[in-house]
């Protein structure tokens, strides 16, 4: 787990869970010991962190995590569960198979890979495809832009706070934050009216949006689910001004109605805007 991150969380109804897991869920949103939001990005990532350095490194937890993000909408109990020793697994997976090997042997020694790999089969031969399901999607140094086209500009919510040289970057502090949240319904319909006007204009070339993917994934929720978009790590390296100014959400709404209506110049300068605005932030990576 990266500090310098951001988070698509999709956060179910705890009717939503089977009834064994509801109230495994219900004692766990009272319990007073549970890792609570403003410190579990960083409680994660100390965890991720002890792993990888002991001899051997361990690239997946032995146990799935028991923690989970939660939200109260009128009393009502919405669970997105951190799910750590699934997203370790596909996360190493994706790793193994683009890194060469040589590269990956120093890395992690490949008889512990090689157990990883297996645990992993059993896992998918035994669990079946629904087991595979991540409740949370995160991506380094930057947000794909189809992450925003589920959101609305005015589900904006933005805390400003202290961030200077040094501080904890790990999580997301009460302090410090920009989070886009909105039902489910309202997710897909805009993905599926964005995958519409895509497809409709540039043909074949929508592909490269990966809305489809992002439309695709949000249909594997309940229907009655809550969907976040969290900056997480990534205010941290934005300025007050940065995080006033970003409107990415709102630049994608516009491009994509720009697009749908014939008005191709708003449509491109909205979306170069949203671009080269998390082009700047992903060149950050290799600066450090």
């Amino acid at each position: 787990m990266l500090p310098y991150a951001a988070y698509l969380r999709v956060y179910e109804p705890l009717t939503a869970f089977a009834e064994s897991e509801r109230k495994v869920w219900a004692d766990y949103a009272d319990s007073r010991d549970r890792p609570r939001r403003a410190n579990a990005l960083s409680a994660e990532h100390d965890e991720s962190v002890m792993r990888l350095l002991g001899v051997p490194p361990q690239p997946v937890p032995a146990q799935e995590s028991p923690n989970a993000y939660l939200r109260r909408v009128e009393d009502r109990l919405y669970v997105c569960p951190w799910q750590t020793r699934l997203r370790s697994w596909l996360a190493f997976s994706r790793r193994r198979g683009a890194t060469p090997q040589k590269l990956m042997d120093h890395l992690v020694p490949r008889n512990v890979a090689d157990r990883v790999a297996d645990d992993f089969d059993r896992f998918k031969r035994t669990a079946g495809s629904s087991a595979l399901r991540t409740h949370i999607r995160s991506t380094a140094w930057h947000v794909p832009p189809s992450w925003f086209v589920p959101f609305d500009g005015n589900e904006r919510w933005l805390v400003l706070g202290s961030s200077v040289p040094g501080q904890d970057v790990k999580t997301t502090a009460t302090g410090r934050n920009l989070i886009y949240v909105t039902s489910m319904a309202q997710a897909r319909r805009r993905a599926a009216r964005a995958l519409n006007v895509l497809r409709k204009h540039l043909g074949d070339l929508a592909a490269g949006f990966e809305v489809e993917e992002i439309a695709r994934w949000l249909e594997e929720f309940h229907p009655h689910s809550l969907v976040e978009l969290d900056y997480g790590g990534l205010v941290h390296l934005m300025d007050d001004d940065a995080l006033q100014a970003d409107q990415s959400v709102a630049e994608m709404a516009a491009a994509l109605t720009g697009l749908d209506t014939g008005q191709e110049e708003l449509a491109y300068a909205m979306y170069q805007r949203v671009i080269l605005r998390w082009k700047s932030m992903q060149q950050l990576e290799s600066a450090n």
